[in-house]
């Protein structure tokens, strides 16, 4: 097992150098310096960092993956060594889990290892597509132009699930809101007016009857049959979801929703072109693009879908015919990958593609925001309407008999 020292030594110019280099032994280490024509001054075992890590820590968000791999590019470009560039992304970086992270690459590439080997050795911050593209960008001699459709790709993810955060949140919390008022209105308002309406006597409306036996139920052991109903409902849904058939049959039902689904199809179509156009483009074949791709997918049914695909290219067909045959993307998108594919600029195409269903998303989150906000407000309002003129409609009964 390799042991990481830290080293210190002088270069024919006379100039200090240092740092840290996983190697077997401390001979390995000095052999390595003199290979580089640096005179090692000083070779020792770096002492082993006590590392807490605390479930509540700091993650590594892709935002943090996003600034490295824009600034490591540019560095790259600007002609700085590997080396030289992650040691100072890594004293910059705010987010100290990462700095670790980004340390131990350092480490592993001093030592002799490609970058795309140090980065595969920390999947939780860099995707199997990131470090694959970067594979595809070493051995092509293009590493920093490969970085940089990266960070335009990670940039634009982020920005697509932010959408969907959005708009799919909205109705999710005034939802919930609803809920929690009508909840506190039926169990707290209502047995309020119940009680001075049974000193009254007398025939009640049939609403304000209505209101009042749910107030009752929710009250007593109704209110919490529906509350382990849904917690058991829930805990059934997310087991069954942990299954592979589980996960299908959910991620196909949730593409086929009324309102939802054709959002989140859109947003499947915009991942799918864009991350398989960002890897062709980089130099990764096909093959391996789909895979990646089918991975990274976030649907099972369009992981099954672009697996399927893959097995038909592997056969030696087109990419857009068997596209066509799983009948989930739009006629539209296998045309155009059809005619991308003909044209011998398939990876050009589906950027393009990308392009338009990024504004699709854009179109359908801000019709759904529209359409779904009066539905809503007419719900609420419609709800707690009920509510309160049921209550009302003895007191104006009272009033019409003693007028009389």
């Amino acid at each position: 097992m390799a042991t990481v020292f830290q080293w210190s030594g002088k270069t024919k110019t006379g100039a200090v150098e240092g740092g840290e280099m996983a190697a077997g032994s401390r001979d390995e280490v000095i052999a390595q310096l003199r290979k580089r024509n640096i005179i090692a001054t000083s070779v020792t075992k770096k002492k082993k960092e006590i590392v807490i890590n605390l479930p509540f820590g700091s993650p590594i968000k892709d935002k943090d993956v996003v600034i490295f791999t824009r600034q490591f590019s540019t560095m790259i470009d600007a002609g700085l060594p590997l080396v030289q560039a992650l040691d100072i992304l890594a004293s910059q970086a705010s987010n100290k889990q990462f700095a670790s992270i980004i340390n131990k690459i350092k480490v592993e590439v001093e030592g002799g290892s490609t970058y795309a080997d140090a980065l595969r050795k920390h999947p939780k911050a860099f995707s199997e597509l990131y470090v694959n593209m970067v594979a595809a960008g070493e051995a092509g001699g293009i590493l920093d132009t490969v970085l940089n459709r990266l960070a335009i790709y990670m940039e634009k993810s982020i920005k697509l699930r932010r959408k969907v955060k959005s708009a799919l949140s909205y109705p999710i919390i005034v939802t919930l809101v609803a809920v929690v008022v009508v909840t506190i209105i039926m169990v707290k308002v209502v047995p309020t007016f119940s009680q001075m309406f049974s000193s009254l006597g007398g025939q009640l409306p049939a609403p304000t009857r209505i209101v009042i036996a749910m107030s009752h139920f929710l009250g007593g052991k109704g209110g919490l049959i529906i509350l382990a109903l849904i917690v058991a409902l829930g805990i059934g849904f997310v087991q069954f979801r942990r299954t592979k058939k589980g996960k299908l049959i959910t991620d196909s039902l949730t593409l086929k929703l009324p309102i939802f689904g054709i959002l989140l199809l859109k947003v499947a179509v915009a991942k799918f072109t864009r991350t398989l156009g960002t890897l062709i483009s980089s130099g990764v074949p096909i093959l391996d693009g789909l895979d990646i791709t089918a991975k990274t997918a976030g649907n099972k049914r369009i992981e099954s879908a672009v697996n399927k695909v893959k097995g038909a290219v592997q056969e030696g067909k087109t990419l857009a015919d068997p596209l066509a045959e799983q009948k989930i993307f739009p006629h539209m998108v296998t045309q155009m990958i059809s005619v991308g594919e003909s044209a011998g600029a398939l990876d050009s195409m589906l950027g393009k593609i990308a392009d338009f269903y990024d504004e699709e998303v854009d179109a359908a989150v801000s019709n759904l925001t529209a359409m779904l906000e009066p539905l809503l407000m007419v719900f609420l309002g419609g709800t707690i309407g009920f509510i309160v003129i049921a209550m009302y409609l003895p007191i104006f009964k009272m009033g019409q008999l003693l007028g009389h």
